[in-house]
């Protein structure tokens, strides 16, 4: 087991280093990405000191989670404690990134285990080379968006449904959802389906995993988010409400119903694009990898306000369709 893990750090380290190049080249905070960096600057250094935090005046049209940023105020806090001495806060911040970032490639390696469980290794390692050479998804790793928060337990909760790990997939996609980004639940939410439908997964085993995970999940957000929010609060809930229910997403632009499939994939997916039908003809087992990241991307489709963000986890779905294509040739 020791040497296998050995033997597969190289490729790893390709994917860490691909991350870094990116966080080097362009390490500054776009709008959407500041609460969550506010709020691990406010964490780290003003602690305790809720009266001092930034989303009190400034709360932003919803509230936003702080168990993310708790996380990742937890993992860069010995730097952050040396102070001066060692990096001023611009650089801590490149370090916050870089937590980010590391523990989506953790999860990364994980996924792409289970790929190599499934398709073997060279599939495995075409899947790596073709993940690197896109520029979005390796961008994003250390952006510290909700969606990318998320990242890591939707890398998790694919891998573990590879491996028909049921109890594992549940409670990573709880947290993911309830957590981070309520539309997960449409991606999530078909992989269960598929579960259950095909009787991998029967209905009363099914409940006693999802009803202790989500009574759980519901709570820890809502007791730690309560406790800095000062007020009763389910983060994601508000956000759901407010852009799916309300449809206030769209207030930001909207665009057209088939941009996701024009623009945005053929952007996150770049050359591999048309390896992915490639793939799917291929090899039949390719399929019901795609066919839930295009069912997620075209009921994503209906809401009009549109990023590429908010699709972005089907990417690694569909890169095992390319990368089973680039070893067929």
């Amino acid at each position: 087991m020791g040497n296998k893990v050995l033997s597969a750090l190289p490729i790893e380290w390709v994917v860490l280093a691909t991350v870094a190049v990116h966080l080097a080249l362009c390490p500054y905070t776009k709008v959407e990405e500041s609460f969550n960096m506010q709020a691990v600057h406010d964490i780290l250094y003003h602690s305790t000191d809720i009266s001092q935090y930034d989303h009190l005046e400034f709360p932003g049209v919803v509230p936003r989670t702080f168990l993310g940023p708790l996380v990742l105020a937890a993992l860069s806090a010995p730097l952050a404690a040396a102070g001066p001495l060692v990096a001023s806060k611009f650089a801590i911040q490149s370090v916050v990134r870089m937590m980010l970032g590391s523990l989506s490639v953790c999860a990364f390696y994980r996924f792409r285990q289970s790929v190599e469980s499934v398709f073997g290794r060279q599939v495995a390692t075409w899947l790596v080379c073709v993940t690197v050479t896109q520029f979005h998804f390796m961008f994003y790793l250390t952006r510290t968006l909700p969606n990318m928060m998320a990242m890591p337990l939707v890398l998790l909760a694919f891998s573990f449904w590879m491996r028909q790990q049921h109890g594992p997939f549940i409670w990573c996609s709880a947290a993911a959802i309830l957590i981070f980004r309520s539309e997960l639940a449409a991606l999530l939410g078909i992989l269960l389906l598929m579960e259950l439908c095909s009787r991998r997964l029967g209905i009363l085993r099914c409940l006693k995993f999802c009803v202790p995970a989500g009574v759980c999940v519901l709570l820890l957000s809502v007791g730690v988010d309560s406790l800095f929010w000062r007020r009763l609060v389910w983060p994601e809930g508000e956000v759901l409400w407010f852009n799916v229910v309300l449809n206030k997403s769209a207030e930001w632009g909207t665009s057209p119903a088939l941009w996701y499939w024009y623009s945005a994939l053929p952007r996150a997916l770049a050359a591999s694009l048309p390896l992915v039908p490639v793939g799917l003809l291929a090899d039949a087992r390719c399929r019901p990898l795609a066919a839930p990241a295009l069912a997620f991307v075209a009921l994503y489709s209906l809401l009009p306000h549109k990023e590429l963000r908010f699709i972005i986890y089907v990417v690694p779905l569909l890169n095992v369709a390319a990368a089973r294509a680039c070893h067929g040739m």
